[in-house]
């Protein structure tokens, strides 16, 4: 039997909010997407002022990087990419098109070497992505620490 750890609302709202700091602080208006292992929204936080259009990617950058177990970045570098016919981000782009996102904002979420989620971040350039990104991921970490697994505040 194998135990299986999922994200919930109040997993993923630590997160959001460790997010919108960060986006907050750097002046970026990003739209922040948290989904569970199954590539589920369970949370998601469009800034006042973020475009429209993040909403729909931040939504697949997580997707892509639940269900993928990696960086969504990580599609564009060997020996995964470039997302060029021939090669692995290619092929799955095509099967699964306006779902799975090569460029930069979406990341896994762990638990004990398991993913239990994701997060898509949209609405900034490459590194600022990724800023709020590492700010999300720490987001959850402190939650675990100081809550646990299975328990609520």
């Amino acid at each position: 039997m194998h135990q299986v750890f999922r994200i919930t609302l109040d997993d993923a709202l630590p997160v959001l909010q460790a997010a919108r700091a960060k986006a907050e602080e750097i002046g970026v208006k990003q739209t922040i997407c948290v989904v569970d292992d199954g590539g589920n929204v369970v949370a998601l936080h469009r800034l006042p002022g973020a475009r429209l259009t993040g909403v729909e990617i931040s939504i697949a950058k997580a997707f892509t990087a639940a269900g993928h177990e990696r960086a969504t970045h990580l599609f564009n570098e060997p020996p995964n990419g470039p997302a060029l016919p021939g090669n692995e981000a290619f092929g799955i782009n095509q099967m699964l098109p306006g779902k799975f996102a090569i460029f930069v904002g979406g990341f896994p979420i762990l638990h004990d070497g398991q993913v239990v989620g994701g997060v898509g971040i949209s609405g900034g350039n490459g590194e600022q992505d990724k800023a709020v990104g590492a700010a999300a991921l720490q987001g959850f970490a402190d939650h675990i620490a100081t809550v646990g697994v299975g328990e609520r505040p």
